[in-house]
């Protein structure tokens, strides 16, 4: 008898959200994580009573009982919640000519942009019409009830065939790029800024390399459902996914680093840790990027060689740099939680060290720093080439640093006077403590010269999830994927059943 029914390779929130669905499905499932805390890109940390995010800032609908957010479904499937604080504006871009605050709700969005450029505000809204449009649509059919084989016609055909008609309209768009609407309906430059920064900020690529449905989902939630952030922090997420997992008999390894994918016979046989322990299983989810997964984990012969090397030729958004820093807060009353700030005005904003993001959490909950005081993540696209730990690691890591601090002092002119707390985070400290492939945001796919891969490999019982996987990355992507994978892992009518317990939940949410 096997070990486990399913070992899941990593704890994000892609491989958190897959082993806990199949756990409440009744799969043993065993989810094995290197460090000695889960959460993947999305843990948390604490120093000097400072408690901070290594990734995700920004989330949408955590309290909203009606969102669509994928993860929002899951959490609502294994009967967790996480208590989260709305607030708007969203966030503050600081462009070298002036500041806009950034509204959730279109219509706000659109007023404070007239501001500016009220030409710009009726392109803005132009762009936007398609996409909310495209939303709309899309929300008729719930993430939670999606699979990544055939076998998702039989469902849709039976739930959503009127939802699928709602979809015709939009074929055109589905596939395309944001810059394919961009470039039809906006001739202002400052807005043309703005998208491109915002698809930047979602995917890591312009808005020509943004597909349409990530910004139509980005849009619309901010529209209809709440932007929020969660008590605790992004630990808080990662604990609730954690609880459903083990509620209904999965298990979580802390400290458990799965050296190699073992295959048997041309299947997946189970994983080796290291210190050669062996958990055996027929089927295995890496939630390892798919360089590191595919180099790492397994060996060049397991693959078929074309196959491979397709997949590892996959282009790559590049690492960052990262400030974590604790500051006194006094005179900072009226201190909002969310900036952006672009530097160069002609420099491109996906130039390492031009746009730069910030994220002060405590505005919103004290509890993440001591009485008094503020903690702050800011960080900046950083090429991974180049770096090592050698003589001079301190010095450039100081360098390289200093686009945040100007970035900063837009925001708090004093900042580095308030200081308490300094980290600085490298492309070398990215990949380390996240453990993906040269510290990378995850790939850089553009509409029309690549697609994402799906959940399956070529290899039987071998299946990946994550931001290197469809639908791509920031968290409600990645929690779909977990979401894909464990669907295709069950049966059909196991899913429709899901749908009727989520049905019956949103009514009760609703009410």
């Amino acid at each position: 008898m096997s070990d486990a029914d399913v070992v899941v390779i990593g704890s994000g929130i892609g491989g958190l959200v897959a082993g806990a669905l199949l756990a409440y499905h009744g799969k043993r499932t065993i989810v094995c994580e290197s460090h000695g805390v889960a959460g993947g890109a999305a843990h948390g940390f604490v120093r000097q009573g400072f408690r901070f995010d290594t990734g995700p800032s920004f989330y949408c609908g955590l309290g909203d009982s009606e969102s669509l957010n994928p993860l929002c479904q899951v959490l609502r499937i294994l009967g967790e919640r996480v208590e989260a604080i709305a607030y708007d504006p969203l966030g503050h871009y600081h462009f070298p000519d002036r500041t806009l605050p950034i509204y959730g709700q279109s219509d706000r969005y659109q007023e404070a942009l007239a501001q500016i450029t009220p030409q710009g505000a009726k392109e803005l809204q132009a762009f936007q019409k398609p996409l909310l449009d495209l939303y709309k649509a899309l929300s008729q059919i719930p993430t939670i009830a999606l699979r990544s084989d055939w076998q998702l016609l039989p469902i849709l055909a039976t739930r959503y065939l009127p939802a699928l008609w709602q979809l015709l309209p939009h074929l055109g768009i589905i596939n395309g790029s944001a810059g394919q609407i961009l470039r039809s309906t906006v001739q202002d430059p400052w807005v043309k800024r703005l998208i491109d920064l915002e698809c930047f900020l979602l995917s890591g690529l312009k808005a020509e390399g943004t597909v349409a449905p990530e910004v139509a989902f980005m849009l619309g939630e901010r529209d209809r459902s709440v932007v929020d952030y969660p008590l605790g922090g992004s630990e808080a997420i990662i604990n609730a996914l954690v609880r459903g997992l083990t509620r209904f008999g999965g298990q979580l390894r802390l400290g458990a680093h799965v050296e190699k994918i073992l295959i048997e016979q041309g299947r997946v046989a189970g994983v080796r840790l290291r210190g050669q322990e062996t958990l055996t299983a027929p089927l295995v989810i890496s939630n390892a990027t798919l360089w590191d997964t595919y180099t790492e984990l397994l060996s060049p012969e397991d693959l078929p060689s074309s196959y491979r090397q397709k997949q590892l030729s996959t282009p790559a958004v590049e690492s960052f740099m990262h400030l974590h820093l604790g500051i006194r807060a006094e005179g900072l009353e009226g201190l909002t939680g969310h900036h952006v700030v672009v530097h160069g005005e002609y420099r491109d904003i996906t130039t390492p060290g031009n746009t730069c993001m910030i994220s002060i959490p405590s505005v919103w909950d004290k509890s993440l720093a001591p009485e008094g005081h503020h903690c702050i993540h800011a960080y900046t696209l950083e090429p991974f080439a180049g770096w090592s730990r050698d003589r001079h690691y301190a010095e450039r890591k100081s360098v390289k640093s200093q686009p945040l601090y100007r970035a900063l002092e837009r925001v708090i002119p004093d900042i580095r006077e308030r200081i308490v707390l300094e980290l600085v985070g490298t492309p070398l400290t990215h990949s380390r403590y996240l453990r993906r492939h040269q510290g990378t945001y995850g790939p850089a796919i553009s509409p029309g010269q690549g697609t994402w891969p799906s959940c399956s490999t070529p290899i039987p019982g071998l299946y990946r999830v994550g931001d290197t996987t469809l639908p791509g990355i920031g968290v409600p992507a990645v929690a779909a994927s977990g979401i894909l994978c464990a669907n295709t892992l069950i049966s059909p009518q196991a899913i429709l059943d899901v749908l009727d317990q989520y049905s019956a939940l949103r009514c009760i949410g609703g009410q």
